[in-house]
């Protein structure tokens, strides 16, 4: 060991004698939002009495919003409290919501330790990796989510616009070309009335039967057919069924899909014995599980060899809560995916988390982004090779710059995730 190295050691060695010693505490809690297009971004921000900033995104867009009144409500408790602490101060909150556990007071508290984590990271001038464990690798593998779907949805914020499936197969070449191992795209239709996501698990439209037809497989296969010949053959393929079927149709549009060789079928049941009963018959890997919440909710899935990828949010579950998932995953071999369509901020975070987890998977990373979204951050994740560098940088290594937020304001949405 070099000099260098061991003056480094001492250093942060004697950061965190001093970190301890002081208890840093908790002085300001707030949070803020900003316009992201079709949802607003929303943040944490947890600043401790010796002026350090702990940074968190969490989420209004995917599920009932209400977030940001539950941590305001949680804020005035957090004040005075031990910063370098998060699991002691996030206990005496968590039991006392022991009746309605999970959802927004899950949420909540995955904020609020997300926070607490960037704090500690910065005051001891380590990444928070290293409080993670450590990083097993220097890269993270990410595919393309919502390859040609967000290009489909909102042609207002992302171009270049996709109306037909030659777009489709354009958005595949440049995924090839981009480098990304594998690219996942979603349901669509299209006919007549033009090309459009079918989302009736999330009422768009909705239809509360859940089936599948003939003109809804034919549209299906158009549409990756169009995507894999745009990505060739050395580039995977994914889809995302979400929530659109019950068990019966996703058997069927499964088996009408099982000539094309997906790296996996992602979807989502909160029935772990219909999940189970869905991987048996399914050709290609499952992976499922992102609106969980906390160990208790996955093992059942685990147990029952559900799935062959668990999917977590981080961003939910806070990432600490989130290793531990990871690690009852791995004793059932199996691997974990961060869940992970946020903003640059969360892909930060997830980083961290993919680095420090044995079991890793693939990141899911959004490559089309909105014009503003480099301009809003103190550091933009870069794909080189089809993966992402783990920063070394103190705490997430990315800061929201509030006065390019301001620059942005939150505006009010109707509609579910802009649809």
């Amino acid at each position: 060991m070099g000099i260098d190295s061991a003056l480094s050691i001492v250093n942060n060695y004697s950061k965190t004698i001093n970190c301890v010693e002081k208890k840093m505490r908790i002085e300001h809690v707030e949070t803020i939002a900003c316009d992201a297009g079709w949802r607003n971004y929303h943040y944490l921000k947890i600043v401790t009495d010796n002026g350090i900033v702990g940074w968190a995104e969490y989420d209004e867009a995917f599920g009932p919003s209400g977030l940001t009144a539950v941590i305001e409500k949680i804020a005035p408790r957090l004040i005075g409290k031990p910063a370098n602490s998060h699991e002691a101060v996030i206990g005496p909150i968590a039991a006392t919501f022991r009746p309605a556990p999970h959802g927004l007071s899950a949420e909540a508290l995955g904020a609020i330790e997300n926070a607490l984590l960037d704090i500690k990271g910065k005051a001891l001038g380590v990444p928070c990796h290293e409080i993670l464990g450590g990083k097993h690798r220097d890269t993270i593998p990410v595919y393309w989510s919502h390859c040609a779907t967000w290009r489909i949805n909102h042609p207002k914020f992302y171009s270049p616009v996709i109306t037909d499936l030659d777009g489709v197969r354009r958005a595949g070449r440049e995924a090839r070309e981009l480098g990304v191992p594998a690219v996942k795209t979603n349901l669509f239709l299209n006919d007549e009335a033009g090309m459009r996501q079918w989302m009736p698990g999330f009422a768009a439209p909705y239809d509360p039967s859940l089936n599948v037809d003939k003109k809804l497989v034919n549209s299906v296969r158009a549409h990756l057919d169009a995507l894999k010949e745009g990505i060739g053959s050395e580039t995977e393929l994914m889809i995302d069924l979400n929530f659109n079927f019950k068990t019966e149709g996703f058997v069927k549009i499964i088996q009408e899909l099982r000539d094309y060789d997906f790296l996996w079928i992602e979807l989502d049941s909160y029935n772990p014995d219909a999940l189970a009963y869905i991987r048996e018959r399914s050709h290609a890997p499952i992976a499922a599980c992102e609106t969980l919440f906390g160990i208790r909710q996955y093992l059942p899935y685990l147990q029952r060899q559900a799935v062959d990828v668990a999917i977590v949010d981080a961003v939910w579950n806070g990432v600490w809560q989130s290793m531990k998932i990871a690690h009852v995953a791995d004793a059932f071999d199996v691997n974990v995916a961060p869940h992970n369509f946020y903003s640059h901020q969360a892909t930060m975070m997830n980083i961290h988390f993919a680095a420090a987890v044995p079991n890793l998977r693939i990141m899911e990373h959004d490559i089309d982004r909105l014009a503003w979204d480099k301009d809003l951050f103190t550091h933009v994740p870069e794909i080189k090779n089809g993966a992402i560098v783990v920063p070394d940088t103190p705490g997430w290594g990315c800061d929201p710059i509030e006065d390019k937020m301001k620059a942005h304001p939150p505006r009010v949405f109707k509609g579910y995730l802009g649809l």
